[in-house]
């Protein structure tokens, strides 16, 4: 059929020719494996159970090396049953024999040529010939397929875009596999073969590239869970006998066992009080600097006389019901969350000036002051700070609790270089109502995710966007939509999800950041997702997860 499609009758020979066309058509071959593969992650993404890896790997197997080998195999058997006068046995009508007779310069006769002669095995460990033969041997026999190798391998990666890269193995263990089994071929109808064969690997990128990685909302997809089997009922046993009556105490004794201290509540729920806290005179907490002023409450650096430690205090400015709420939705969200990498709640209290929350304080400085002062960071500075923040955010996700107010300057870096979060001053428990005052605005402009700043509901992706914006802040130095003159334009061009224009296009992290910030939340890669991509990286760069972000660009790299 090659000879048919491409046979011209110039040098090096029509035979020649349709070897190499031969050779070409084969290369289809594995390219539609891949192709395969791609079409089916479609609807599998990353689900690699005992079936689709089964599936997989036989599509591997059949496509490049099964069929490849056998049709090499063909061709070569062919050309020696030619030469050994058995044409017509190898289905050859009489007109296509006789021009293997043709003579060509270098070539010689095309029967001898491709018929005769050592095959590929021979011809590389027991070379016959001249010394410049011997290299040209080396290198159409060496080269070719090795190029060949490199683009399979490139197929396979396609292929399995967005997920592990691992079971590419599947198709280039089985290109290695072919290259073995085909050093029966005679030599010179090997070199020929992978003429054609190395190019049309190269194009059979741009299919499988087409057909796109699986969407994110597939890649999400939870695990289909199994209902565990029904147990039987267990077998009744006697009852023990009833405990003795409880021994009677005098009252005055009762009256002296002390009581259990109260505790902050440990998941969503109603904050208890500690007695007496209301309408108190004093207070236990000694103020010693203001931290900061935001929209529900006033920070301050304060002293507990009481345990003698450096607390942070948060009053809220009107102590009036909505208010209040919130400073307790504040509370049960943090006292949810037990993270080494988010701010700790301790006490909720009634102070002389409002109700006031007990928090962990944190020696650091804000990422913003950070990246504003010192510059960008780098990729592995980023690329921890990315993980640690995804952890965290996580963990709070986990307790039903969202953020809503992601950005560089409620990101504290303390002096070891560790990253924390803090101000949950908006966050809420998913279900919550919004309890949000009239015409206040949720989140900050240039870091708020477009469906928050269009009034949808907020969702894990959206603490995902925003983390993802803080991110390739710390990497660039600039929002990802750049600048606005005022906070209203900079919330308009969130709610028109105005493209990202300031990504760090040099980063390792740009293809993950521009996945992250896709103006649809369903196509947004998980935080589980992103963290075990972020720490792969860092692996494999030789770094751990856990270090310091403090890390920054020089400024003649910048």
């Amino acid at each position: 059929m090659a000879h048919t499609l491409f046979g011209p009758g110039i040098w090096p020979g029509d035979w020649v020719w349709a070897t190499s066309a031969a050779g070409a058509l084969v290369a289809l071959i594995p390219a539609a494996g891949t192709l395969i593969v791609a079409i089916i992650r479609k609807g599998t993404g990353n689900r690699y159970d005992a079936v689709t890896l089964s599936v997989f790997a036989a599509i591997a197997v059949v496509t490049v090396v099964v069929l490849p080998w056998l049709l090499a195999n063909g061709i070569s058997e062919t050309f020696r049953a030619v030469n050994a006068g058995n044409g017509a046995a190898a289905g050859l009508s009489t007109g296509e024999l006789s021009t293997f007779d043709a003579k060509f310069p270098v070539v010689g006769v095309q029967q001898t040529y491709l018929g005769a002669g050592q095959n590929v095995y021979e011809t590389l460990f027991y070379p016959k010939g001249a010394q410049l033969s011997y290299v040209y041997y080396l290198i159409a026999l060496v080269a070719l397929p090795v190029g060949s190798l490199f683009f399979i391998m490139l197929q396979g990666r396609t292929a399995f875009r967005r997920g592990p890269k691992w079971p590419g193995r599947f198709f280039w263990i089985s290109f290695i596999l072919l290259f073995f089994l085909s050093v029966t071929m005679e030599a010179n109808t090997a070199v020929h073969f992978w003429l054609g064969f190395l190019p049309f690997t190269v194009l059979g990128l741009i299919p499988v590239a087409l057909v796109g990685p699986p969407p994110w909302s597939v890649i999400n997809r939870p695990e289909p869970r199994h209902e565990p089997e029904p147990q039987r009922p267990p077998v009744q046993k006697p009852l023990p006998p009833p405990p003795p009556p409880p021994k009677a105490y005098p009252a005055t004794a009762l009256a002296k066992a002390p009581e259990p201290p109260p505790l902050l509540a440990a998941a969503p729920g109603p904050v208890p009080m500690p007695p007496g806290s209301r309408n108190a005179g004093g207070s236990r907490y000694r103020r010693v600097r203001r931290l900061g002023h935001g929209g529900f409450g006033t920070v301050w650096e304060a002293v507990d006389t009481q345990l003698n430690r450096t607390v942070a205090l948060k009053i809220a400015h009107a102590p009036d019901r909505d208010t209040e709420e919130r400073m307790q939705r504040e509370a049960r969200a943090l006292a949810a969350v037990n993270h080494p990498n988010c701010v700790r709640v301790y006490d909720l209290v009634e102070e002389p000036d409002g109700l006031a929350l007990v928090m962990e304080y944190l020696e650091g400085r804000p990422l913003a002051e950070i990246v504003d002062g010192q510059g960008p960071m780098d990729d592995v500075a980023a690329g921890r700070l990315w993980s640690t923040m995804a952890g965290a955010l996580a963990a709070a996700h986990e307790k039903g609790v969202l953020h809503r107010d992601v950005k560089p300057s409620n990101v504290v870096v303390d002096p070891g270089g560790l990253a924390h979060l803090i101000d949950f001053g908006i966050a809420r428990s998913q279900g919550d109502s919004k309890m949000t005052a009239t015409g206040m605005m949720i989140g900050t402009p240039d870091f708020v995710a477009p469906e928050q700043a269009m009034g949808a509901q907020a969702s894990p992706a959206s603490d995902a966007w925003q983390l993802a914006a803080t991110v390739s802040y710390a990497l660039s130095g600039q929002p990802p939509r750049g600048t606005r003159e005022t906070p209203m334009a900079a919330l308009m061009a969130a709610a028109r999800a105005d493209p990202v224009t300031h990504l760090p296009q040099r980063s390792a992290h740009a293809r993950i950041l521009s996945a992250s910030l896709d103006p649809e939340p369903r196509r947004r890669p998980t935080l589980a997702f992103v963290r075990r991509e972020i720490e792969g990286w860092l692996a494999r760069a030789g770094k751990s997860p856990d270090g310091p972000v403090t890390r920054i660009v020089p400024r003649q790299h910048r």
